[in-house]
């Protein structure tokens, strides 16, 4: 018999830690934003090309965690050997990487792509947390992957009181914009390099407690195309959160997009109980069992949706008093947008459930790309049209537009795979 819990307890957890990264984000955002929304503005741009970095080579770690979460209660093959390919993988793509963002850095003549070669420093190692990671994800550990991604924003915050107090009374933005983002990949590149000598050493105490003669372990090279479909499709569903930044800029300038990606940030606010959910429940929606797999999906998404369409109109309303108090009258302008975000953020918060089964039950990533890949057509499309019109108040109008219209065909698509009909998302299992 199933259980009919909405969501099982590790979520707790879970949800716990992303409370605690979204105070500290939140705290990052409010630090750099007083700044001035030029100096936000720039920093939010660098996050969302660090972003399409890591995405697009997040495969790795996420093929670990499958070939992990699909193994019995038994473990039938060696993690360490797996996680030192992948992790090693990782460090030569990271370098290559390097090299493309030197090249970005040296022909850009703009913030903040002319400070690009900070980020291509520190992308090595950047890469070591998602992809290390995958070890606990795969096990349906979450506690230290919740240490390892509070650790990240935790440092960040520290680097940035050191740089705002080496900085004290300096008004100009080059300064300030290099200062925080030396703070910002210092510290998450320390915080990779610390996690990856962990989720080795942990995978050697697993190896070592196996009681069964373990099979030659897979290698990620005998199954590149999954990995890289993976990350293609990340890369898609990224710039499907991102691209209006890139829009805004384009269109309205750096001081707009840093009210904007206020909007942007606040919003997203509300995938914090949905994103707990679905890692949670991660390595039970790759479970074989084709029944199994689709209950745990279908009560992830009842619960994500029901808890983000009652919070859309709290969050706003909060964010109504703080906003413009905390980070200064300049950003009351992310308040509108931010209305217009909320309805297309909260129904998409099924996403990250669906994603989970196209990806890691069914191992068919390419459904989740294609998701993705049509809210990002339409949201650009629209966009293109409606900035011009209608400033970020159009940004956040094609982005929601983007996200209904691809939420529906994901559930259509899901219910298909599952072999359920509609009724079966409000229904429940007997």
């Amino acid at each position: 018999m199933f259980n009919r819990l909405p969501v099982p307890r590790s979520a707790l957890g879970n949800l716990l830690a992303k409370l605690l990264m979204v105070a500290l984000g939140l705290a990052i955002t409010v630090v750099v934003a007083r700044q001035g929304p030029g100096v936000q503005g720039a920093f939010a741009l660098f996050m969302a090309v660090e972003s399409a970095m890591l995405t697009l080579l997040s495969g790795l770690g996420l093929w670990l965690a499958r070939r992990l979460s699909q193994e019995s209660s038994a473990p039938a093959t060696r993690s360490r050997p797996m996680l030192l390919g992948v992790l090693r993988a990782a460090v030569g793509l990271g370098l290559l990487a390097s090299l493309l963002l030197l090249g970005w850095s040296w022909v850009a003549d703009q913030m903040p792509y002319r400070q690009l070669w900070l980020l291509a420093l520190a992308a090595p190692f950047l890469l070591l947390v998602p992809t290390a990671t995958g070890l606990w994800l795969g096990q349906g550990r979450m506690w230290p992957i919740n240490v390892a991604q509070v650790a990240q924003p935790a440092l960040v915050l520290a680097g940035l009181g050191g740089v705002f107090w080496l900085l004290e009374g300096t008004d100009r933005v080059t300064p300030l914009v290099l200062g925080v983002l030396i703070a910002w990949v210092s510290a998450k590149a320390l915080v990779g390099v610390l996690t990856a000598f962990w989720s080795l050493r942990d995978a050697s105490h697993r190896d070592a407690a196996m009681v069964q003669p373990a099979m030659d372990h897979p290698r990620w090279r005998h199954e590149w195309r999954f990995v890289a479909v993976i990350g293609i499709t990340n890369l898609i569903s990224l710039l499907n959160y991102r691209a209006s930044l890139f829009l805004v800029e384009h269109f309205l300038g750096l001081n707009v997009v840093g009210t904007y990606s206020v909007a942007v940030q606040v919003a997203e606010l509300l995938w914090l109980v949905s994103s707990a959910v679905t890692m949670s429940l991660y390595a039970r929606i790759g479970a074989p069992d084709r029944t199994q797999a689709a209950f745990d999906t279908l009560r992830a998404v009842r619960f994500n949706v029901l808890v983000t369409v009652v919070a859309a109109p709290v969050l706003w309303a909060l964010a109504a008093w703080a906003v413009p108090w905390v980070m200064g009258e300049a950003y009351r302008a992310s308040l509108l947008p931010l209305a217009a975000l909320l309805p297309g953020v909260a129904a998409y918060a099924a996403a990250s459930s669906l994603s989970a089964f196209y990806t890691n039950h069914l191992g068919r990533p390419h459904l989740s790309g294609m998701v993705a890949g049509l809210s990002l057509g339409v949201s650009v499309l629209a966009g293109w049209w409606l900035i011009p019109q209608w400033g970020s108040l159009g940004a956040a109008v094609a982005s929601t537009t983007g996200y209904l219209l691809a939420i529906v065909v994901g559930t259509h698509l899901f219910l298909r795979e599952a072999g359920l009909p509609w009724q079966a998302l409000w229904r429940q299992a007997r």
